[in-house]
């Protein structure tokens, strides 16, 4: 059987409580593109409303979305659902599932204090090395102002995982 080549990452969606706060967030402080603005979909017999239907089964009644791309073109959608919930605590990790997403910047402590300036939380006190004392490579977990877990990387993937191992 030949190998599967490796499929290009589209986009993900991440549920909010404001959308127009959560749009405001990811476009002023991650930098993200706004490709759709806010849109309100209601469950009847379009494109649209059929195919949520579809997703989200009968009685979903209406969302908002946003659309949104990073600099390397990943797609972001951002949904409002109307029974929206917004949990205590949104890190389950050990829960099957996304527990958190990533984003890049070299300036990881000035994109921390960007998050909490516009509301976000610290899941770490500060960045921590991948490498201590052989690479730069650095990391910190963080929320964004409506619960959701993102992770900071001071370099790319490929430049933290190719050096082989931890130690």
């Amino acid at each position: 059987m030949k190998a599967p080549y490796p499929r290009n990452f589209s986009h993900i969606g991440i549920s909010v409580p404001d959308l127009e706060k959560a749009v405001h967030f990811y476009t002023r402080v991650l930098g993200w593109y706004l490709v759709m603005k806010p849109t309100r979909i209601i469950e009847d017999q379009s494109a649209i409303g059929q195919m949520c239907t579809d997703v989200f089964g009968a009685g979903w009644q209406s969302l908002n979305i946003a659309h949104l791309a990073t600099g390397d073109r990943i797609g972001i959608e951002l949904f409002q659902f109307n029974n929206q919930q917004n949990p205590d605590n949104n890190f389950e990790y050990w829960k099957t599932g996304i527990f958190h997403f990533c984003v890049q910047d070299p300036d990881v402590e000035g994109l921390m204090e960007k998050i909490i300036l516009a509301g976000g939380k610290k899941r770490m006190e500060k960045p921590r090395y991948y490498y201590p004392g052989k690479h730069p490579y650095r990391m910190v977990y963080m929320e964004d102002p409506f619960g959701n877990i993102l992770e900071i990387y001071s370099h790319s993937y490929e430049s933290i995982y190719a050096v082989g191992s931890y130690d």
